[in-house]
């Protein structure tokens, strides 16, 4: 499996329709999201590669990228374990990986798509490096308030799913429906089903647990506003009409901070418009891009 180091970490990465860039095409990076990897972007790429040079890659310790060593996690020496993680899981490191990436394969201008916290990690990446980004598709992103006892509850009941991930779950029967329930509106192809549970229980427990606390944060509730708001590059913004994890809502009032936004919503789709509805998100994307 082709892996290239980026700032100390060996990341996963892969071309979809060619061995490498062409120079032919433009080239578009796509961008996971939480507990995932790049495997569920395969098909959109797919379905793209015919106009561009489709790149995938996993984050730092999702996936089949790996994550910081026990060295250079002690590197960072601060009060407590949970600061530590905030400082070395900060969706501003990922966007940093990202510039990273497009240096170590000598990328100097791409698209970008990008799907849930990896949409968080692109806005933040376009208000920094917006001169090597054409134009941007955020899929389920938004914004929402901060609420201090929703978010204690949430991290604390993060820790416990990530603490709790034994390989053998994925042998029960039915075990990867149930997990993918809350995310779906339709029912996706039972493989996918499986390879997000897969991913789920491979991601490094260290960066499963920092992000968590980084993307739902008192922090990420006052940075991202500013940030929608900042943006001069053209950008979709892709929301899912049942999307119980990013409402619609939070994407549109997104949309709304910035002249830059188109906004789109999917009726009957939930957290994973690309994989339920194929057909009219690729629709709506290729509008986008022409």
């Amino acid at each position: 499996m082709p892996y290239i180091q980026v700032r100390g970490v060996e990341h996963y990465y892969e071309w979809i329709g060619t061995d490498r860039p062409t120079g032919s095409k433009p080239v578009m990076v796509f961008i996971h999201g939480w507990g995932g990897s790049s495997r569920y972007w395969e098909s959109t790429a797919r379905a793209l590669a015919d106009r561009f040079d489709c790149l995938l890659y996993d984050l730092r310790g999702f996936g089949r990228s790996l994550p910081l060593t026990a060295a250079e996690s002690s590197e960072t020496i601060l009060a407590d374990a949970r600061a530590q993680l905030e400082a070395l899981y900060d969706l501003e490191t990922y966007a940093e990986d990202l510039a990273g990436l497009l240096d170590a394969l000598g990328l100097d201008r791409v698209d970008l798509n990008s799907h849930s916290m990896g949409a968080s990690i692109a806005t933040l990446f376009l208000n920094r490096y917006g001169d090597r980004v054409g134009r941007a598709i955020l899929t389920c992103s938004g914004i929402f308030e901060y609420d201090e006892p929703a978010f204690s509850a949430f991290h604390k009941w993060g820790g416990q799913v990530v603490k709790f991930r034994p390989l053998w779950l994925a042998k029960i029967p039915f075990v990867d429906r149930l997990f993918m329930a809350r995310f779906l509106h339709r029912s996706i192809p039972k493989a996918l089903q499986r390879a997000f549970l897969e991913d789920f229980l491979i991601a490094d427990y260290e960066a499963a647990l920092g992000t968590i606390y980084t993307s739902v944060s008192k922090k990420a509730t006052e940075v991202m506003p500013r940030e929608f708001a900042r943006l001069q590059v053209p950008v979709l913004l892709v929301a899912g009409q049942y999307d119980r994890i990013i409402p619609a809502a939070m994407g549109r009032e997104a949309a709304n901070l910035s002249d830059r936004i188109d906004f789109v919503e999917i009726s009957k789709t939930a957290h994973f418009p690309m994989l339920e509805d194929p057909q009219t998100y690729l629709q709506r994307v290729t509008e986008f891009l022409a």
